[in-house]
């Protein structure tokens, strides 16, 4: 196999884990010149593979093609999300979505508009939605270099340790910089770390929902490392826990527990409530379908994040976060849901295609009410913001992609022996599960190229769970 793989298809690893580092630090990578590098960055990675391709110097690529039906769902992804930017015939846009064309006869003379000849597009605002097409198509290309490139163990572990280390890096310095009270002005954004930790994200939600997905991929290492046993005893129970304690598992560990420790210092409601909610939803799963494996694999686990909130959480500060979500009232609430309720009114004028991806900002002027005050470019809510700019075609193509991980990540668990891939499919149903919780109030993946570039990722690792080689 060594002798197979050559110089192209090791420098777009190379490329890739180096992007997985990068792309938090500017901002999320939330900036039009860190999208940019991020993009070209994939796009240079993709072209470095396929000439280890062509040179047929490349690993194997039995998970990608047993990946077809989500290349398919994702090239039918992109290619609804190029329907919005290409010119169509007016007419024919009056006929699939008549506000868009009703919009954009408010800067075309109206007569203009009813000619065959005038061409024009779904989307409001096609400038933004060609943007949004762009990231698109990086994002699909690190779901298949994500496949590509670990064609083997090791491969998977590797890249997934180094989207760990990526969370330990932002956990790192988002926590430093919170205990030092020094509020940072990075690529010419202040970032207030003195009252929360918010690594390189400009908001510390931002950070959750990274740590969110890092933390998933470590707890899922930490359960494919473990040894798989019989049932035991109480006492074997806590003498195997100390022996992983004092074991070259232990680094790992220690990264979980820094981890942690930033996820509390980041102040987050939903971001700490969603974590734990996914933490008992994936064990519960686990266990529910153990056949293979043993409840102490999950148990173990969940302990030792027991013992991270009770005893290392109480040293960092989790009785601000509980505060936070105790005082949380009724206006904190309506300020996430204002956007959302009068985004309704948008879900009618633009029922199945939407207002166009991007266009959120531009079309929400004309909705918002009298009682919003303040500026919102994004709808808050992730499941909503789909719906107003891809319409419900879109956000089905689009869940469609997050539901089949969620469904690989269970047949996993149910049918696999191997820990490494049980160990993966856990990582899977708690990120997906924890990212789907926090959406609800946050946007954590539409405007966030650092966050939707791991979740890309960790959906990947549902079907390396199912298909990779023992």
């Amino acid at each position: 196999m060594k002798d197979r793989l050559g110089r192209a298809e090791l420098a777009a690893l190379v490329v890739f884990l180096a992007l997985l580092v990068w792309a938090p630090f500017p901002l999320g990578s939330n900036r039009a010149w860190a999208w940019t590098l991020l993009e070209a960055g994939l796009f240079l990675a993709a072209a470095l593979w396929t000439i280890g391709w062509m040179q047929r110097r490349h690993g194997s690529l039995a998970v990608v093609r047993a990946a077809w039906p989500a290349f398919a769902l994702l090239g039918a992804w992109l290619a609804y999300l190029a329907l919005h930017w290409t010119p169509l015939p007016a007419g024919l846009v009056r006929a699939l979505s008549p506000q868009a064309a009703a919009v954009h006869a408010l800067a075309v003379p109206y007569a203009a508009t009813h000619q065959a000849s005038t061409w024009i597009t779904l989307s409001i605002d096609p400038n933004a939605s060609f943007i949004f097409w762009l990231k698109s198509c990086a994002y699909a290309i690190a779901f298949f270099l994500t496949l590509a490139l670990a064609h083997t163990r090791e491969r998977a572990r590797l890249i997934a340790l180094t989207l760990v280390l990526s969370g330990l890096a932002q956990a790192v310095y988002g926590g430093l910089m919170h205990l030092s009270g020094f509020d940072l002005e990075l690529f010419g954004t202040k970032i207030p770390h003195g009252s929360q930790a918010s690594g390189g994200f400009v908001n510390r939600n931002h950070l959750a929902g990274f740590l969110e997905i890092t933390l998933a991929l470590g707890i899922g290492l930490m359960v494919g490392s473990l040894r798989e046993t019989g049932r035991r005893s109480w006492r074997q129970f806590w003498r195997d826990m100390a022996a992983l304690l004092l074991s070259p598992k232990a680094p790992l560990r220690l990264v979980l527990v820094a981890m942690v420790i930033a996820l509390v210092m980041t102040r987050s409601r939903m971001g700490n409530t969603a974590f734990f909610a996914s933490l008992l939803i994936a064990g519960g799963v686990a266990l529910t379908l153990s056949r293979h494996a043993t409840r102490s694999t999950v148990i173990l686990i969940a302990s030792l994040i027991a013992i991270d909130i009770l005893v290392i959480g109480s040293w960092f500060g989790v009785e601000k976060t509980m505060q936070r979500i105790e005082q949380t009232t009724v206006g904190d609430v309506e300020l996430r849901e204002d956007p959302s309720v009068y985004a309704l009114e948008m879900v009618r004028d633009y029922p199945l295609f939407g207002a166009g991806p991007g266009t959120f900002y531009t079309a929400f002027t004309r909705y918002r009410g009298p009682d919003i005050r303040a500026f919102f470019d994004q709808a808050h809510n992730d499941y909503m913001q789909f719906l107003v700019e891809t319409g419900a075609l879109g956000a089905a193509l689009a869940g469609g992609l997050a539901l089949m991980g969620l469904v690989l990540a269970v047949l996993a668990l149910s049918r696999r022996r191997d820990p490494l891939a049980r160990g993966f499919a856990f990582a899977v149903l708690m990120g997906v599960s924890s990212i789907a919780i926090h959406c609800t109030v946050d946007f954590n993946l539409l405007q966030i190229p650092a966050n939707a570039l791991a979740f890309m990722v960790l959906l990947a690792y549902g079907w390396i769970a199912l298909y990779l080689e023992r």
